[in-house]
């Protein structure tokens, strides 16, 4: 059904690029007729390159859980109110950008700061592709500003840092192959009777995939014991699959760990002058207030096509306050 989904919300855009790209057809030949049409033409244009860029960034998605919806946790920094205030501000940045992109959120933990903002927050951000593109605001964000809580209205830094989960389903499942099975019968050795002893009722299954081994030899039937056999693998299998998932979330806690206040991703510059610069991309942005509020598509678009290819947005060679 997950995947009927997505399919079918890809043929949705499909056809909605097909409608944009005829419609524009119309309008560029009613131009050419001499009709005034330039405003019509321009608001197209605007609402195909938007279609489009999500096209692409749905493109650029390639990994395994970039599919899944996301977890998304924000700690404020060192600095008390204004750290606290900060985390809550790119909170509702990610909330308003879940929002702007039809996406539902559910706040899972939220720690109130003390005086303003907030000491921690967890939220679901559940929606197609909505960990692929939340992945590039994994890191820690800067702000600078001049305080509200400053009676002096000096200027302050503050940062908060920004992780994402995948949302992984709780079922696992087990699917084991007949040409990964090599199924042994041989004679009970234990206890059970004539019968057990004198045939081949025992049962042993080797799992190539994962060199583990199981067998029965409880039964008087061979069927009951390679039955019991299998439940046995598929348990075995089971906590296989359990321990792969805990290494990956103890390798994801290592990359969270490397986060620190020193290496942040991203600035937002609110004074002495209004700029939002990705020293990944490069990427520099003067409407700082459509960022806060919710406009990331530049920023994702940017961390995507700079992750895909290593082509960065700018020079960087502007420099932002210490």
């Amino acid at each position: 059904m997950q995947e009927r989904k997505r399919l079918e919300h890809a043929i949705r855009e499909a056809e909605r690029i097909a409608s944009l790209t005829s419609d524009l057809d119309t309008l560029l030949e009613l131009a050419r007729e001499g009709e005034s049409v330039g405003d019509e033409i321009e608001r197209e244009l605007k609402s195909f390159s938007a279609v489009l860029q999500k096209a692409e960034d749905a493109m650029l998605l390639s990994g395994e859980h970039d599919a899944r919806s996301a977890i998304v946790t924000i700690h404020p920094g060192a600095g008390g109110t204004e750290s606290q205030d900060w985390a809550e501000m790119l909170m509702r940045m990610y909330l308003r950008w879940a929002e702007r992109n039809e996406m539902k959120t559910v706040v899972t933990d939220r720690q109130e700061g003390e005086g303003a903002g907030i000491k921690s927050v967890t939220f679901e951000v559940n929606g197609e592709n909505a960990y692929g593109l939340l992945q590039s605001e994994i890191g820690v964000h800067r702000l600078v500003r001049i305080s509200p809580f400053d009676a002096n209205a000096r200027r302050h830094t503050s940062f908060a840092s920004v992780f994402v989960y995948p949302q992984v389903d709780d079922e696992i499942k087990i699917d084991i192959k007949a040409d990964d099975l090599r199924i042994d019968t041989f004679r009970s050795s234990g206890a059970g009777g004539q019968h057990v002893n004198m045939t081949d009722s025992a049962v042993r299954i080797t799992h190539f995939p994962t060199g583990i081994v199981v067998q029965c030899q409880n039964e008087r039937s061979q069927h009951k014991n390679r039955e019991s056999a299998m439940k046995q693998l598929r348990a075995r299998l089971y906590e296989f699959e359990m321990e792969k998932k805990r290494e990956e979330a103890r390798k994801t806690e290592a990359n969270k760990a490397d986060i620190n206040f020193g290496s942040q991703i991203r600035s937002y510059v609110l004074a002495p002058y209004r700029l939002v610069k990705d020293h990944r991309t490069k990427l520099a942005i003067g409407d700082v207030d459509r960022v806060l509020d919710g406009g990331l598509e530049p920023l994702i678009h940017a961390y995507l096509v700079y992750r895909k290819t290593g082509k960065t947005a700018g020079d960087g060679k502007d420099e932002l306050p210490e």
